[in-house]
Order: C-alpha cells, then structure tokens, then sequence
C-alpha cells in the first residue's frame, strides 16, 4: 500500500515528508494506522549524528495507533485494537525481560539497524531504496509496520494523541526519578533540563514524595512549567542552582540529581556531583554524543562522600506494566498528560516542529494524524 513518511536522506538535511511503498506484515509483525507521534529530542540526534543509526530513515519513536492488520502468529492483538508502542521491543523471554528489565530486553540490539527484528529486511520503501525504521518504530508515518514485541495494547477510550508520549518522554522521565533515581519521601530532587523528559522527571519526583523539586533549565517558559508540575525551586543554570539548593537545603545539597538535557556533556557530570548530597545519586538519563569518550568529575567526591553515577534507559522501566499503570494514574487525575503537549502539527510540519523545539517553544509536540 502507499502511505506518508517523514525520511532523513541525510545527516544534517531536514526531514523530507514523502509517499512510500508499505508491505503487509510478516510473521509476527502488525499493521497500525498512527493517531498520535511525539516529536522528541531523540529524533533531532539523527540529525545532528550524536546517534549513528543507519540511513535513509524514517523517524519517530513515540506512536500510538490502531491495529488495521495482524500478521500469521500474532494471536494476542486483532484489528481495531489500540495500541502504544514501546520505543524498546520487549520479548518477555531474555534473561533482562525475565529479570523485571524489560528496557534493557535483548532485541535492543537491533535498533541502530532500523529493519524488522524477524528478518532484517525492510517493509517500508522509497522506490527502489529501503528504508529503516527509528527504533524500529518509523512513527512519523500514516502507518507503519512493527514487530508485536513493540506493541502494548491499551482501552479504546484512551486519548492516543496524547498517549502516545508515552511510549518514551513519560516512562523515560517518571521512571528516571521513580526507579533510578529511587526518590524517597522526603528527599530533595534536582532535574537539570525540562524538557519532554526532564518536565516528567519533575512528575516522577512529586508522585515518589520529594520534599522539593528544583527544576534548572535556561528557559524561563520552561521554569514556568515545572513549577506547574511539581517543581518547588527554579534555577536558569546549574552555576545557579548550586546556590539555590544549597540555601534550601543548608548546605547538605540535593539527594538526587537527575539529567535530562537535550544532549549531555562529559563536563556537566562534575557540576552534577557537586550539587549532589553525601550518598547522593546522579542519574544520567540524556543522551551523550556517540564520539564523546571523556567525563569531567572528581573521584575522590565519589569516594569519600559515597556518591553515585547511574545511568537510565527508558527510565529503567518495564513498559508493559508501567505504562498501563501510568495511564491509571492519568484517568485518576494523579499523572498530568494533556498537559504536556504544547503544540499539535500535521505530518507536513515535521521541521517546524523541530524548529520550535529547538527554540525551546515547547515542552512536547505531537504529530496528530
């Protein structure tokens, strides 16, 4: 069938909004129609190279949509059913899946590849040109074929233009606070970046407990927001917050510092310590550029304060049971998700959406189909 896909022909180009040729599903694989795409920062990563997935691509990662056709083996899901897709397929089977860790499942390994988990070959097509999929995803598309791994199927009353942050931003900042970070009751939290993540960290946090929230990013609309959310102090930088939390905390600092920038750097890891309280965790959930091999901090303040650095992937959740749990909370009022959307585009406006995002305009965009 033809349908429309957003593709990066190249490193540094914008996204060319195109028709493609679109295979039936395979053995394993389902047909969706999108309803609802994030634009998230990951995305912007392949264009600026800081994450080297193969090319030509189509992008986006966090989708939601319905089930137009099942492939032979897939018993579980029917046509009208809906779905959000996990931006990491999960097996169920892998020692991480079996482990309670279905972000880190095996099938992970062939997200840079961006061609279908069953038999690496593409279904979606521009011509004679294959095309690869962002996490093996491709929701910057009327439609798209996946592998089931990467379906959760939810109610048919929930809103997928707005359930759809969810099968990354959401999980990703809530699970950064909630279980990397293992935000007790009471205890002082710093989120360095507000964005699609950083604004859901903040969430996370309040929902865990925490006594205050100090939401740092340079953007004042941004600031605005994550007190909105939860936040109880705001600082412009990380130079400014160390101030800030130091005088909200007597000097004893936060206990957990969690990193959500749009890209990380190896230098902003130092600064993240030292607004760290002793047996204080740092939690580095934004992507670092692919090339960057160095990190700038003290060992000794690891040492004799007892800090730690962890990192997070998909906030160290398990989709399939975190993000129906989320969506509860969001019926109940608990989890703000309407909220969270700024701005709605069409599909043609993919580069505008990106635009905005990188003038820091938005907390999150979404592509309405």
């Amino acid at each position: 069938m033809k349908t429309r896909a957003a593709i990066l022909w190249e490193m540094g180009k914008d996204w060319s909004v195109e028709e493609i040729d679109l295979d039936p599903p395979k053995h394993g694989e389902v047909l969706v129609q999108l309803v609802g795409s994030g634009l998230c920062h990951s995305d912007e990563h392949l264009v600026t190279g800081d994450l080297p997935f193969e090319l030509p691509i189509i992008g986006g990662h966090e989708g939601a949509g319905v089930v137009e056709e099942v492939g032979p083996g897939v018993d579980w899901l029917a046509p009208g059913d809906h779905v959000i897709f996990g931006f990491i397929p999960s097996c169920g089977r892998c020692p991480s899946c079996a482990s309670g860790h279905e972000n880190l499942c095996d099938l992970g390994q062939f997200l840079a590849l961006g061609k279908q988990i069953s038999d690496h070959t593409a279904r979606h097509h521009a011509g004679t040109t294959d095309l690869g999929l962002m996490c093996l995803l491709g929701t910057f598309a009327e439609r798209t074929v996946v592998n089931e791994a990467s379906c959760i199927k939810v109610s048919p009353d929930v809103p997928l233009d707005k359930a759809c942050l969810l099968g990354c931003g959401v999980v990703t900042g809530w699970g950064s606070a909630v279980y990397a970070a293992d935000v007790q009751p009471g205890d002082d939290v710093a989120v360095v970046g507000i964005g699609g993540i950083g604004i859901n960290a903040v969430q996370g946090a309040r929902l865990a407990g925490a006594r205050q929230i100090f939401a740092i990013d340079p953007v004042q609309f941004k600031r605005d927001k994550a007190v909105e959310f939860g936040a109880t102090h705001t600082a412009s930088s990380i130079e400014e917050a160390l101030i800030v939390i130091g005088e909200a905390t007597d000097g004893r600092m936060a206990n957990k510092v969690i990193l959500t920038l749009g890209l990380g750097k190896g230098e902003m890891i130092g600064a993240a310590l030292a607004a760290t309280a002793k047996r204080g965790r740092v939690v580095v959930t934004n992507i670092h550029a692919a090339a960057e091999t160095e990190v700038t901090m003290s060992a000794l303040d690891l040492t004799l304060m007892e800090k730690q650095v962890v990192g997070s992937l998909f906030g160290s959740a398990n989709p399939r049971v975190d993000i129906p749990r989320l969506l509860d909370l969001y019926d109940r009022g608990q989890l703000k998700l309407d909220e969270l959307v700024t701005r709605t585009y069409s599909l043609a406006e993919v580069n505008h959406g990106y635009e905005d995002m990188r003038e820091g305009r938005n907390l999150r965009g979404v592509i309405q189909f």
